[in-house]
């Protein structure tokens, strides 16, 4: 949602980004505010993708130019950890798999520390076990997924249910979802995108990142940004998603100039 006078939570200025010499983010200028969603989207390569694990602080990616203000914070300054202590969350296309340790421990581990950060109580096992089953509810989750080791052996749907269950235990500020919609089926779409609704607010936002309108569908967007060889070329409203669904990425292509025009 747009609200007037909400809170800048993200900036980010000439954002140039090169990974083992070959340059990837060409000159990203991006603003987010509280209550805001934003949808990126982009072909494999434009580098939708990589802003994500950018702004994250992935450590294989060399920052050569511009500037990232994430409310009063340099994030660029800071180790992904401290990004996240801050409030930013990203759920990954890919959930990695730790065996032998358990969910819940995890979260529990995950949700305390942030707790810590925030100079909040610390829940006990017991305590943390009756505020994640709540929390399942939102993704209709078995609460048999906490005994199991993380992300192991759990299908692509039960992955990404995983990853927005954090989301909402740790109620970050500003959550970056990375092609959440990849692999799912129409019902895991629905769950997860419920999931990711109800959490948020006005007081958080959050950055799709997806190559499909299909989420947006479900998870409507107030700013939709198209994304080409590691740039924005393009800026509009939900409405762009859909032209984009009917006509391509080559009418972006081809039409950049016009298409800008006819938006603005």
């Amino acid at each position: 949602m747009i609200i007037n006078n909400s809170k800048t939570l993200l900036v980010v200025q000439g954002l140039r980004a090169s990974i083992n010499g070959t340059e990837i983010l060409k000159g990203i200028d991006l603003t987010v505010k509280s209550g805001e969603i934003h949808a990126i989207m982009g072909l494999n390569g434009s580098g939708k993708s990589t802003l994500a694990k950018v702004l994250a602080g992935h450590a294989a990616y060399e920052i050569t130019a511009g500037t990232v203000r994430f409310e009063d914070k340099d994030l660029l300054e800071l180790a992904p950890e401290d990004r996240a202590r801050a409030g930013l969350f990203l759920a990954f296309q890919y959930p990695i798999e730790i065996p032998g340790v358990a969910n819940t421990q995890f979260l529990r581990l995950a949700y305390n520390t942030i707790q810590a950060q925030r100079g909040k109580e610390e829940l006990d096992p017991l305590e943390f076990d009756d505020f994640v089953r709540e929390k399942m509810k939102l993704l209709d989750m078995n609460p048999d997924f906490l005994d199991r080791s993380v992300n192991e052996g759990f299908s692509g749907g039960e992955k990404k249910r995983n990853e927005i269950l954090q989301m909402a235990l740790l109620e970050p500020k500003l959550s970056i979802l990375d092609e959440m919609d990849s692999g799912l089926d129409i019902d895991a779409l629905k769950t997860v995108a419920n999931g990711v609704n109800q959490i948020a607010n006005k007081d958080n936002a959050t950055i799709l990142v997806t190559h499909y309108q299909r989420l947006l569908d479900y998870v409507v967007p107030d700013f939709v940004h198209i994304m080409q060889s590691g740039s924005i070329v393009l800026t509009g409203g939900k409405e762009l998603a859909l032209e984009l669904e009917t006509r391509g990425y080559d009418w972006i292509t081809a039409n950049k100039r016009s298409i800008a025009g006819a938006i603005a």
